[in-house]
């Protein structure tokens, strides 16, 4: 990432990159290809925007001060302003170039913001920013499917914590994409991966870069300030690799998995997964081909029953309330 920009430079004249796509889709790797530009700067997962632009949505969001109470009182503001909705993501998006620029190297024309669930704003995002630049990255369905168990659950059924993603997420995305076709570009992981110099010459025409083929060496160079981001490609992987092309394969292999796989391409359907680049008929025939397992079937259908009441009792509210306890005086108990 560049050095943080002088005081006097024109933030607003920074133009913001958005990469949209699901987690585990190879965004953090895209983001690096992006940022060995001199003229790219960027963050790890900045997540900045979310709040700001829930702060028009009823539902979604669950805060000690009342969210939908706080949605109805913006939204009575909003009305006195000249231009309603319109000049409220006008402030959001100058509240945001405006430190993008300051995060930015004083050289920098374009800021990458990518954050994965930005998927759930995107078009509250593009209707923000007029003038900025938008990159759809899809990928495999079930590798994604197969990198969040293998990530973040090491490897046991934990797809219930990423409906949001799978579901809503895929969907916004799909749609979005067909709504701006014009004003985007979109690519596939897998092409990503295979290191075809045309994938990113695309990419770079696309921002009126010019690319240089040094980027697929030099984003191993590329230090992501912040917390988030993808810690297992950064890692494992010192070149664009595609060696986790297939993985998904084993991981998905047992009989209770292949069935859930089966259902979820087909709820995803031929035309969205057309307009993402795939044949839904192909997919289908790659399940059949697995030489399956029956490893993990009962722990997969116990927490299949657990993920059902996770859904309903949302229990990352009910901890928040626990980790309260240890300040009794602030747990408010009306009887």
């Amino acid at each position: 990432m560049a050095a943080r920009s002088p005081e006097g430079v024109d933030h607003q004249a920074l133009t913001p990159v958005f990469i949209f796509s699901l987690p585990r889709s190879g965004s953090t790797l895209l983001q690096r290809l992006l940022a060995t530009h001199d003229q790219v700067s960027t963050a790890s997962e900045p997540w900045l925007l979310l709040p700001h632009l829930y702060a028009l949505r009823e539902n979604g969001s669950y805060a000690e001060y009342g969210h939908r109470l706080a949605v109805e009182g913006i939204s009575d503001f909003c009305a006195l302003l000249p231009n309603g909705k319109s000049d409220y993501l006008e402030a959001v998006r100058a509240f945001a170039l405006d430190l993008y620029g300051k995060a930015s190297g004083g050289e920098a024309k374009y800021f990458v913001d990518k954050t994965p669930r930005y998927h759930l704003i995107v078009d509250d995002i593009m209707a923000a920013f007029p003038d900025g630049k938008f990159i759809f990255l899809w990928r495999h369905p079930l590798s994604v499917v197969a990198s969040i168990m293998e990530t973040w659950g090491r490897g046991k059924w934990n797809i219930f914590g990423y409906k949001v993603d799978l579901y809503s997420g895929l969907e916004s995305l799909v749609e979005a994409h067909a709504s701006h076709r014009g004003r985007v570009v979109s690519l596939c992981y897998e092409d990503l991966v295979a290191g075809e110099a045309k994938v990113l010459e695309r990419l770079f025409d696309y921002l009126e870069l010019e690319y240089s083929d040094a980027l697929l060496k030099g984003f191993t160079n590329v230090e992501l300030s912040g917390s988030l981001g993808d810690i297992t490609g950064r890692t494992q992987y010192q070149t664009v690799s595609s060696d986790p092309l297939l993985k998904w394969r084993e991981t998905l292999a047992n009989p209770v998995r292949k069935a859930w796989c089966r259902r979820y391409l087909k709820w995803i359907g031929e035309a969205r997964l057309s307009a993402m680049g795939y044949e839904l008929q192909a997919m289908l025939a790659e399940i059949d081909q697995i030489s399956g397992h029956h490893g993990g079937m009962f722990s997969d259908l116990a927490r299949i029953g657990y993920g059902a009441a996770y859904c309903l009792m949302e229990p990352h509210i009910i901890r928040g309330q626990l980790r309260s306890i240890r300040a009794w005086h602030k747990v408010h108990v009306h009887t």
